[in-house]
């Protein structure tokens, strides 16, 4: 079995992440990663660390003419780092009809065009990451990799909403996100895969995922990745009369509404920080700081109960994202209290961030497992664009 050179992107308005991995051959080896920070437009920063060399440059050291794709190709040049056999993107959103990572063809990228609307604040960007590859190396095949793709098979209880059917026949459904990172969970349990499994992936965006006999049961993000329990600035689930308040008394427009609830809201709302390491270290001191993480505490117990009991009982919570991996305090908090569900987390394993933080008594299995979507995406796009080799 040869192997390949992926380059695996994450086009947003802010930066272009990037991640290199020679996978074949028994191997899936990540020879660089890193990313082009930008502001207007402009790159401001730009990093990249390899296995013999780290590389960061700002301001004047970056050509201001450069577009991030092509900075990006010039340094890994640079690094004698091999030149990408394909290209895998991240796509936050698939719409109805796209269930599992696809080769990008013209039919496929003029079909995404029709989804911005599912994805307005994340889409574009994405997709201009898709033409800056394709101007730059048209000869390089490339894959699309669907956020929501993992959940497309839920069950219709736990994808519908209580709508009319023809919104339903329009698309407006419980997608689902994160879907990537619940992917590569599922294939590293391999066969240590429980029959019930919640999966919280917890960072600045958070969701949690139910998972019965290794299929999505469901998920707490729904149409968009605002909703779902409280995150680093995105509100989670409201009541509706909340936003027909807010247009009918208030005055509110489109603009308006979507800024309150993606950029204002969650942890910064309650807080004015959205930074979970910084709200634990000021919780002691501050009454807000320590009401944000009690809330999102809260609410992520709240829903392990709530998928426990959509599964009938759990065997494994798995922790993963950056909240998830490095937040202990987070996970004690949400994990306290839930005793009868037979979880029971040991102290020094949680602080250290061990794999498996759960006590030896505990009824259910606890563990931490770091996430790696790149790694899920390279090797999507080597199975599909060199299949059997």
């Amino acid at each position: 079995m040869s192997s390949h050179v992926i380059l695996c992107l994450n086009s947003g308005s802010s930066s272009l992440k990037f991640a290199l991995y020679r996978i074949g051959q028994g191997e899936e080896l990540l020879l660089a990663q890193g990313s082009a920070e930008l502001n207007d437009g402009q790159i401001t920063r730009l990093w990249i660390h390899s296995a013999h060399e780290k590389v960061e440059k700002t301001g004047s050291e970056i050509s201001s003419a450069s577009t991030p794709l092509y900075a990006l190709a010039v340094e890994l040049k640079r690094l004698r780092l091999p030149h990408p056999d394909a290209v895998g993107h991240r796509l936050v959103h698939g719409g109805p009809h796209h269930a599992a990572p696809e080769r990008i063809t013209d039919t496929l990228f003029n079909e995404l065009g029709s989804l911005i609307p599912f994805a307005p604040l994340h889409l574009p960007d994405e997709i201009a990451g898709i033409e800056a590859v394709t101007s730059n190396f048209p000869s390089l095949p490339q894959v699309a990799c669907f956020d929501t793709a993992f959940h497309r098979s839920m069950p219709e209880v736990a994808q519908r909403f209580a709508l009319p059917r023809a919104l339903r026949d329009e698309g407006i459904r419980r997608y689902g996100f994160h879907g990537i990172s619940y992917e590569y969970i599922v294939r590293t349990l391999g066969a240590n895969l429980p029959p019930r499994l919640i999966i919280a992936h917890l960072g600045n965006g958070a969701s949690m995922a139910a998972v019965k006999d290794g299929n999505p049961l469901d998920t707490t993000m729904g149409f968009t990745p605002t909703g779902g329990f409280m995150m680093g600035t995105r509100s989670g689930d409201l009541d509706p009369g909340i936003i027909l308040y807010l247009l009918n008394q208030k005055h509110f427009d489109a603009h308006k509404l979507t800024d309150l609830v993606n950029h204002q809201s969650g942890l910064i709302g309650i807080s004015g920080v959205s930074d979970m390491r910084t709200l634990l270290e000021r919780r002691d001191t501050a009454p807000d700081a320590s009401l944000a993480v009690q809330m999102f505490c809260y609410q992520l117990r709240k829903q392990i109960g709530a998928f426990t009991a959509a599964l009938g009982g759990l065997d494994l919570l798995v922790f993963t994202g950056g909240i998830g991996e490095k937040a202990a305090p987070v996970r004690w908090d949400a994990c306290n209290g839930l005793e009868y569900l037979g979880i029971n987390l040991e102290r020094e394993r949680n602080d250290t961030n061990a794999d498996t933080i759960s006590a030896d008594n505990s009824q259910c299995l606890v563990r931490v497992i770091p996430a790696n979507e790149d790694l899920m995406i390279a090797r999507h796009t080597r199975e599909l664009v060199f299949p059997g080799q």
